[in-house]
């Protein structure tokens, strides 16, 4: 019985310590830029979806987290391992109005890697 304890509180601690995944804030790295047919999208917002392989909607309250892209279209998120889907919205000034353009994409990425995802949006 002592044993059985032993090994379900360890079992436990190991769990929770050396499994981060699906989050934002490791060294991990995906970056890219939100683009309309090429053209940066100055501002846009890209949602995060953690452990996501295929679009969770538009309801960006169903989301995790997000980053702002810079006024170049830049955007930059620390991860742990895992699964996500990002999801851009943003306006493109060159389309009329409503100008609002969204796009997505999902992707894994490992421990310490790099990836570089530019995210297609369309009206």
């Amino acid at each position: 019985m002592k044993h059985i304890k032993f090994f379900l509180i360890f079992s436990l601690l190991v769990t929770t310590i050396a499994c981060k995944k699906n989050k934002i804030g490791g060294k991990a790295t995906v970056k890219g830029v939100v683009a309309h047919h090429e053209k940066p999208i100055p501002n846009a917002i890209v949602y995060i979806k953690y452990n996501a392989t295929e679009f969770p909607g538009d309801n960006t309250a169903l989301y995790d987290s997000y980053v702002n892209a810079d006024n170049a279209g830049n955007y930059s998120i620390s991860l742990y391992k895992g699964t996500y889907y990002l999801y851009a919205v943003g306006k493109d000034a060159d389309i009329p109005l409503p100008n609002d353009v969204k796009g997505g994409l999902s992707f894994s990425i490992r421990f310490n890697q790099d990836l570089e995802k530019n995210i297609a949006v369309a009206e």
